[in-house]
């Protein structure tokens, strides 16, 4: 397949671009600029130069393409609310380029907020309130509603792998910082992870296998406690680990508290997913882990 792939240069997307191109299909991949674009183009990939505001782009690009995956989203918390109505109409933009045929769109998603006190399953549906602010299973559901073929595949909340940059390492950030590897009240909630060549995978197979589901969970560890993961930080650093307060945690204090467990039972079944890389914990015992916070 011919795949328009939107985020081809990030922590998620690069990776999905390596295994779609290993597998032998084409990816023409959305960047910003070359220098962004340099790892897809060696890798043998073809780089579409824009934003998720070039509405025209992405839906010209898209037209063109046998298959779309849509990784890419802006993580600035200080403009949340604006990056996720970008990431809204860009997925509208994407899903009118595919109306009326029957190349399937791939949309990330998470498990943020999804369910409490409980696994969170692909038969689970996300929040439609006001307080909800990224709407991207929402805008996916609505193009399927239109007859696209649609389906999105919510992300753990850790992808880790050396090199990581996303919340995991906003962790360790924040205990180099304090001296304190930290957990919110009694380190009970769960967060499950998913290692990302693996969680690539799970696109791939999506697509190979024809978009049968309208979720697929890249989900391999179902729930490790936000305790568990303090003390393999506080480990490695050689510092105190312990609770604190939501104050100690500043922006992402409500987030570092929020149970985001999941099983991914459904999707192994169907996609005949295994999981193979190693677990987060075994990845924090690595020094190299600890080197970009």
């Amino acid at each position: 397949m011919h795949v328009f792939l939107t985020g081809a240069t990030g922590w998620v997307g690069a990776t999905v671009a390596a295994e779609l191109l290993a597998a032998g299909h084409q990816v023409s991949g959305l960047a910003r600029n070359p220098g962004k674009a340099q790892a897809l183009l060696n890798a043998g990939g073809k780089a579409v130069y824009g934003t998720l505001d070039d509405h025209q782009l992405l839906f010209d690009a898209a037209a063109k393409a046998d298959a779309v995956i849509h990784t890419a989203f802006n993580h600035d918390f200080s403009r949340f609310a604006d990056n996720c109505a970008q990431d809204q109409r860009a997925i509208e933009v994407l899903g009118e380029a595919l109306l009326g045929s029957e190349r399937p769109l791939l949309v990330t998603s998470g498990l943020a907020r999804l369910v409490q006190g409980r696994l969170a399953t692909e038969d689970d549906k996300p929040g439609t309130g006001p307080e909800y602010l990224r709407r991207s299973e929402q805008a996916a559901q609505a193009l399927a509603e239109k007859g696209v073929r649609t389906a999105s595949i919510r992300l753990a909340p850790t992808v880790h792998g050396i090199g990581d940059h996303g919340f995991v390492p906003n962790l360790i950030a924040l205990a180099k910082k304090t001296g304190v590897a930290a957990w919110p009240g009694n380190g009970e909630n769960r967060w499950a992870a998913v290692h990302r060549l693996d969680a690539a995978k799970v696109y791939r197979l999506a697509l190979e296998t024809g978009v049968t589901q309208s979720v697929y969970h890249a989900v391999a560890e179902e729930g490790i406690p936000m305790r568990d993961i303090a003390f393999a930080i506080g480990t490695m650093l050689g510092i105190p680990a312990e609770s604190r307060g939501a104050e100690h945690f500043g922006w992402f204090a409500a987030f570092a508290a929020t149970e985001m467990a999941a099983s991914s039972e459904r999707t192994r079944n169907v996609l005949g997913w295994q999981p193979e890389q190693r677990d987060l914990l075994t990845d924090l015992a690595e020094a190299a882990y600890y080197a970009n916070s």
